[in-house]
């Protein structure tokens, strides 16, 4: 389990703030929403840079 969360932080950490985005856009604060539903691409988007820079380092050694 420990591993599974390790590798899929980002992509659950991504879908909470989802469910926040969405939460708050049916809850009528839809500037607020519109901010927040940003939050998961960057999230996946630094996730995937931070690996690829990590496996760049690691095959340098």
């Amino acid at each position: 389990m420990k591993k599974i969360i390790e590798v899929y932080y980002p992509v659950i950490l991504a879908f909470i703030c989802l469910l926040y985005s969405v939460g708050l856009g049916l809850s009528g604060n839809t500037a607020e929403a519109q901010y927040t539903a940003h939050w998961p691409g960057t999230i996946l988007l630094f996730a995937i840079a931070i690996r690829q820079r990590r496996r760049d380092h690691n095959s340098r050694k």
